[in-house]
Order: C-alpha cells, then structure tokens, then sequence
C-alpha cells in the first residue's frame, strides 16, 4: 500500500509537468515540482561504499586523514601497519566484495521500510564502483571486485522490491591531478569537470537511470565551475529519468541550502522546526562515520529508539531521513546495522500511516507532553492527526495540549483494535486513557502512534 500511494503521487506529478521545460538558471530550476514519490516516500537508506572501506579506520575520509590534513591518528595508524612504500592505491586490490549479495542487501533494505535507496557510486576518492569509461583502472570492474556494483544493486532493487534507487556522486576528488590544476587556476579553467565530473554524471544518468542524483563535494567551487545548472536542466528536461528524478542542494559553494529538489543543508541536519522547502536528513546509525569502522564500539551506534525517533522528528517537520549504513569490504551489512534496519521496519509496518504519504500538522511538536510529534494524513474525506508518542507515560494517561476535541472524536492506538477513551480538557487538549497491556503485547516497542479523527484545529 505505501508503493501505491507513492506511485500514484508520481503520476499526478508527472501528469501535471510533462510540457514544461526549465532554463539552465536557478531562478528557472527552481521552480520545477518535487516529484511526488520522494515527499510520500519519507524513508531511505543511504549506503557508503567504496576503497575506504578496505582499512576502515577513523572513516571514509581516510586518505585525507593520511595524505591531506595528515591526522596523526592515521598517520601512525599506516607507520604501525604498513610498509612505508605503501600507498591508498594499494588498497584497492583489497576491496574484493567477494560476499556481496545485492539480492541480500535488496532484501533488507525493504525489511527496513525504506522507500528508496542511494548507493554511493563515487567518492571524494575518485573510485567508481560501476565500470566508468572515465575512471581508467580505477573503478570497480578493473581492479577489485572486477564487478558492476552499481548495476547489480539497480537490478536487484529494481527487480525484487519495491524501491527507488538512487546515486550519490562525488562532483570533485582530493588527489586528483586535473581537479588540482583547476583549483590552483582559482577555477578559470574545467579541465576536471570536462573530462571527469560531467562526463561521470551523464554516464551514471544514461546507464542506470536513477531516480536520486545525490550530489557531493561540490563546496570549494562556484557552480559555474561544475556547470551545474546546464546539467540539472538536461536531467529534467531531456534526460531519460526526467520525470521521475530528483536532486539535492550539493551543486557549488553557497549553493547548499538554498537551491536545488531538496535541501541538505549539512550533515545530520535535523532542524526539529517546519521548513519552507523540502528536506532531507542524511544521518548515520554509527554516530562518528558514513563508511564501516572496524574499531567501532556498540555505544557509538545509534539504538533503534533513537533511529524511531530521528525519523518522527524528522517527518513531523516535513522531512525525508536518509539512514546510513557502511559495508564491509567484503560487501556485507554488519548485524548491528542490518538488526536497527530490520526493527526500524518492524516499527513502521505497524504505524506507517502516520509516516508514508503523511504531511506536517499545524503543531509538529506537543505544547504539554515532552517527546510527542505530530503528522496528518486524509482519509477518504476525513483529517486524521497522528499524535507520535516517543515515551509511554507511567501515569496511564496522556495529556496532549495542541488538537481540540470534542466528544464526538475518536482516537485509536495503532496497531490495537479497540478504541481509546479521551476526554476534552476545559483548557483546551485532550486526556487519553492509556490502555493496559501485559507484557510483550504492546503494538510496538519504540513509539507508540495515537489516531485522532476529529480534531477541530
């Protein structure tokens, strides 16, 4: 049902912008609707993959730990374990992926709940993991796991679940000799982005037609530099995934947070207020990295009550959460990653009515009770309001102050049958009567969704 409801939202979108065509100017690009299907989606899963991930250690900034800012944690790490010949290059061989399964990725990432997915397809290393013509022995397919990853993952997720697939891309690379000639020309010439950035981005496009073009590594240049506006214009007007894509904000210096499909605006960006354009919060479940850590600790990753309860804010502000997880070198999804994946699932196929396809309410947070966000949704022509309820109150009652009810509301416990008595508060808000559960028979285990049909605000 939640595919549904976000395949129909696509259509009427598509419907509604099929002879429209947009100039290569903010000003124009701008104006271009979100396709439907991302706002109604809510969930995805975010993978970072890549070279990094054969020494996995600090994160996937690795080789600029090393060789650019020369952290002496890294630098010490290298000294104690390598040889001193040994280069970033060298790693490369390591990455073998000789576990990687996309079936099985594909498989737990519609366990996730997930309406999407991006996969990184290059980063800031320059090393693609699909067969590039313009990454010469440095791609996935000669040197490494000799493999396509990007195209068995698209596959996979285009074959077995119901999903969304999208790339991130990396506009520039560290250590890369042209990008440095351009910079150090203070971006009067493109030699980089004529050969490499641009020529990446149209191959991934026309390759495996993305749904996500989730930019990156744009922040040191203007983007005139990226020639980002002329390649966003041929990605909604003629590209073969026009009516369907959608972009991020990571497009030149100053340009993050202001322009583009959705915003990003930094990192974990969680604002915890209504913004006035679309967002998305990229996240972490391990709190320090994007890539896999081997030294990582179990308290330096998120629990699945925390990870409930980014993704609530997150919705109730009008937000999309981009979940993170890094994979091993050899290409598998670690327990921990793969049991918050799967429990984060467990909790939306009970309450997913108040997340997929919902819209912010006149409150996102409660005015009373601390921890309880809010979210509506129609059904058939009525308003339901979601009251999301992050701490179970010991009391047995739940005191909202924002909606105003009278007797004649109604409000359910999802994923309980009966409903639950409530009653109006003369100074406006309402008192829940908590039901009374033995134990292990609650709905769920980590937030607890109350349906309100009939609220007057």
């Amino acid at each position: 049902m939640a595919r549904f409801a976000v395949l129909f939202v696509w259509v009427l979108t598509v419907i509604s912008v099929v002879s429209v065509r947009y100039e290569p100017n903010w000003e124009s690009l701008d104006t271009r609707p979100l396709p439907g299907w991302y706002d109604a989606a809510k969930v995805g899963i975010f993978i970072h993959w890549g070279v990094f991930s054969v020494p996995a250690v600090e994160s996937e900034w690795f080789w600029w730990d090393w060789e650019g800012v020369k952290s002496p944690a890294v630098v010490n790490f290298m000294k104690d374990n390598y040889p001193p010949d040994f280069t970033y290059a060298d790693f490369a061989k390591d990455f073998r992926a000789e576990f990687f399964n996309a079936s099985e990725w594909a498989e737990i990432f519609q366990a996730s709940g997930a309406q999407y997915i991006v996969l990184t397809s290059k980063h800031h290393e320059g090393y693609t993991n699909w067969p590039s013509r313009y990454s010469f022995n440095w791609n996935s397919q000669d040197v490494g796991p000799a493999r396509d990853i990007v195209g068995e993952l698209a596959t996979a997720i285009r074959n077995e679940t119901d999903m969304f697939f999208g790339l991130y891309h990396s506009l520039f690379e560290w250590f890369h000799p042209l990008y440095l000639q351009d910079k150090a020309n203070k971006w009067q010439t493109q030699k980089f982005v004529q050969s490499k950035t641009l020529p990446e981005l149209y191959e991934i496009v026309n390759r495996y037609k993305p749904d996500v073009i989730w930019s990156d590594g744009d922040w040191e240049a203007p983007d005139s530099y990226w020639n980002s506006t002329n390649f966003i214009a041929w990605l909604y007007n003629d590209s073969p995934v026009k009516d369907s894509v959608v972009t991020n904000d990571r497009w030149g210096q100053g340009v993050m947070c202001k322009h583009g499909g959705f915003l990003t605006c930094s990192d974990r960006y969680n604002p915890g207020k209504l913004q006035k354009k679309k967002w998305e919060n990229a996240m972490t479940i391990d709190k320090q990295s994007w890539g896999y850590r081997r030294n990582t600790r179990l308290s330096e990753f998120l629990t699945t009550d925390e990870l409930v309860a980014t993704l609530v804010e997150t919705v109730s502000c009008g937000g999309n959460i981009l979940v993170n997880v890094g994979p091993t070198s050899d290409g598998k999804i670690i327990p921990v990653f793969e049991e918050r994946l799967r429990e984060l699932g467990q909790w939306l196929k009970v309450n997913s009515e108040a997340i997929y396809g919902s819209h912010p309410w006149t409150y996102q947070n409660d005015t009373v009770t601390p921890n309880v966000w809010y979210t509506k949704t129609k059904i058939s022509s009525t308003t339901a309001v979601y009251a999301i309820v992050l701490d179970w109150p010991s009391s047995g009652v739940l005191r909202l102050g924002a909606p105003s009810m009278d007797g004649s509301g109604v409000v359910y416990l999802l994923g309980y049958q009966q409903q639950v008595k409530f009653t109006p508060q003369t100074s406006g808000g309402v008192a829940i009567q908590l039901p009374v559960f033995t134990e292990g028979r609650m709905p769920c285990k980590h937030a607890w969704v109350f349906r309100l049909l009939g609220v007057k605000n």
